[in-house]
């Protein structure tokens, strides 16, 4: 009776505890540890914490155990793999433990070693392969050959016979590129059961993507950046809008850009919602989950500590207030110009000769606001070298006229070239 007693207040106060204090009891109490682990003889593996509640998937389904078609569903928080997920298995045990199946990765991320990681941990739990929803993205590719080589390497990579779904367009920012060839190219790798569904990635021009997604039948699923400054854009709201009619399930990311506090409008987010019982990030988490239109948010990057708080944030059962959404609105506004919101087109018509001044905004991202460093210069050494060669003499002057965010592109282009060249 006492054994049961414990268990009852345990829930409650997981339940009413806010996600600030969650964490700390996370990472204090050391919950994870114990029968969860994924070694652990079968009959103790039940779970013994509250698990991430799922969603569906768009319209997607899938085949139950008795062969009936049921709507597919996954995990609310998808764990993102841009790290060298073999020296840390950590966050893949962590994930596990709260339910956190979903997990995002690509054939570039960490030069290979997101998804050799991957497959290092599955080939020693092999039977965590079928509780797994597993993404990776065809990274760098100009045609569909380029993207069968790379889900091929993926699949041997990652120790496994198909991929749940595939990005095998990633980083779309053209919809021209939504051609026929990787429509029956996905067609294709769905018979020769290689994937099960097929999507694009995009960083950039994302409204006009995920409209032109809306239209097609055979694009399934979408990972786009999606956060609260987004949300304030009515293009973008109505391509979520859209796609979320249409079926198309969507995945958020960048939904954080970092925790550094480094204006007075970061300052005031962050005391905010410290008042609240969340941190800035679980916040921001927070109001992309209360969207229902959105399937998943990917979080993580490898920082078990963030993956805590993050998956405290979903755990969470307080709804953000008016307020709360007031002082996200105003915040965005106030901020703008120094967000990026990935509306490429402009910068590339006004400078077309310089097509990567997005992508380098989001890299100074990257080391900036998100810590990584080597990522990012990574990223920024791929950039062709005489364009390289050219940024500090390059007159912005136009783009910067016509960005709606007001961006300092010159700066920022500046900063670029002085930390990650």
């Amino acid at each position: 009776m006492k054994k049961r007693q414990d268990q009852i207040d345990r829930r409650n106060f997981i339940k009413t505890v806010g996600a600030a204090g969650l964490g700390s009891v996370i990472a204090s109490a050391n919950l994870t540890a114990g029968p969860n682990e994924p070694n652990a003889p079968e009959k103790a593996k039940k779970p013994v914490l509250p698990q991430v509640a799922r969603r569906k998937l768009g319209k997607l389904t899938e085949l139950d155990k008795d062969g009936k078609e049921i709507p597919l569903e996954v995990s609310e928080l998808s764990l993102g793999t841009m790290f060298d997920v073999g020296q840390n298995q950590t966050a893949l045990r962590e994930c596990l433990k709260w339910g956190v199946t979903y997990w995002d990765t690509a054939h570039s991320y960490s030069g290979g070693l997101s998804e050799l990681g991957i497959g290092k941990f599955l080939s020693r739990n092999p039977q965590i392969r079928k509780k797994l929803f597993i993404v990776s993205k065809a990274s760098g590719t100009k045609n569909v050959g380029e993207i069968e080589q790379r889900l091929q390497e993926s699949l041997k990579r990652m120790n496994i016979d198909y991929v749940d779904l595939y990005y095998g367009i990633h980083g779309l920012s053209d919809p021209a590129e939504l051609t026929a060839e990787p429509k029956k190219w996905a067609e294709s790798a769905k018979k020769r059961k290689l994937i099960r569904y097929f999507g694009f990635s995009t960083h950039k021009n994302m409204a006009p993507c995920l409209m032109a997604a809306a239209k097609l039948d055979w694009i399934d699923a979408i990972l786009t950046k999606y956060n609260f400054r987004e949300m304030q854009n009515p293009k973008m709201q109505a391509a979520i809008d859209a796609c979320y009619k249409a079926g198309v399930g969507l995945t958020a990311m960048k939904t954080i850009r970092g925790q550094k506090i480094e204006t007075e409008e970061d300052k005031r987010l962050t005391e905010h919602f410290i008042k609240r019982g969340f941190t800035a990030a679980q916040a921001k988490v927070k109001v992309v989950l209360e969207d229902k239109r959105v399937s998943s948010v990917s979080v993580g990057r490898g920082n078990v500590h963030e993956l805590r708080l993050n998956i405290a944030a979903a755990l969470d059962k307080n709804k953000l207030s008016a307020d709360d959404m007031r002082v996200f609105k105003e915040v965005a506004q106030a901020t703008c110009s120094g967000y990026c919101a990935g509306c490429a087109s402009i910068c590339e018509n006004a400078l077309p000769d310089m097509p990567y001044v997005s992508d380098i905004m989001r890299y100074l991202m990257y080391h900036d606001n998100y810590g990584e460093k080597e990522t990012a210069r990574e990223l920024f050494a791929g950039i062709p070298a005489r364009t390289r060669s050219r940024l500090l003499s390059t007159d912005y002057s136009l783009a910067e006229a016509r960005c709606p965010q007001h961006m300092p592109i010159a700066r920022l282009m500046a900063e670029a070239v002085n930390k990650l060249a």
